[in-house]
């Protein structure tokens, strides 16, 4: 395999577990050069032992929502590359479980904040090393929930909903520097995030878990999963010479979902 990505730097936002590692993986397998962050210690410290750790891969801690933590993130990483090729912005929560008129102030505004102010934070700074590289890739991770609705969730699908008009706006803005903007809208992935959202809705239902688990997979057309490995490969298209053609769009990676309720 041609290695496509080779020495292309990418910034990675939640990038030490789940489908950000996934993506970064993927990136490093394909040459890479990496600048992961994440609020996760643990995870970061086990990101730390590995094999391209100081080499191509480079970690750090951030609270991605602290527009300070984010600069200073920001500060280390010139020290090392004034410009870069891709940013993707894959930090979120799941947020609460509820019908909207029970949940409180402070739940919709962390959410809000965490997948959607965090974006533009990360955005603002990225945007500056894109442009001295002359061309690149910023690849949103929005969700399902930004294109259908979700009962139960609307915090999350308003946010992800939010990162759809960003996506499309940010195209056009920067189309005319060669830097082209997509999201991802990844479907039910398999991992801890989707075990965390089946404990609250069957809580919240008072049914059990593996209904509300195989109600999920009954969602997409294809009866299936999807992998984090399934979305760290349509990121290392889009941010490769293949998908230098492709901006401003939304990308469903979910077997073909026809619901989320």
């Amino acid at each position: 395999m041609p290695l496509s990505l080779h020495n292309k730097k990418i910034i990675i936002s939640a990038g030490a577990s789940g489908i950000g590692w996934a993506i970064a993986k993927v990136c490093l397998s394909k040459g890479a050069i990496v600048y992961l962050c994440d609020i996760d210690i643990k995870s970061l410290k086990k990101i730390q032992k590995h094999p391209l750790n100081n080499k191509r891969l480079f970690s750090y801690e951030c609270d991605a929502s602290d527009e300070y933590e984010v600069s200073d993130l920001f500060d280390k990483i010139i020290k090392k590359t004034n410009k870069i090729d891709a940013l993707i912005n894959n930090v979120g929560v799941a947020g609460p479980t509820g019908s909207l008129e029970k949940l409180s102030s402070d739940e919709w505004e962390k959410t809000l904040k965490i997948n959607v102010v965090s974006h533009f934070y990360f955005t603002k700074l990225a945007i500056p090393m894109l442009k001295k590289n002359k061309s690149g890739s910023i690849i949103n991770i929005s969700s399902g929930a930004g294109i259908m609705g979700f009962p139960l969730r609307s915090p999350y699908a308003a946010s992800k909903w939010a990162i759809i008009g960003v996506t499309k706006t940010l195209a056009m803005e920067l189309g005319k520097f060669k830097i082209r903007v997509n999201a991802i809208c990844p479907g039910t992935i398999k991992g801890d995030r989707m075990v965390r959202v089946i404990r609250d809705k069957a809580k919240f239902l008072k049914i059990s878990k593996k209904i509300i688990e195989k109600d999920f997979v009954s969602m997409a057309s294809m009866n299936c999963w999807i992998y984090e490995e399934d979305i760290g490969k349509l990121c290392s298209f889009l941010i490769s010479r293949d998908g230098e053609r492709i901006s401003g769009q939304t990308i469903p990676v979910d077997g073909n979902a026809t619901r989320l309720d």
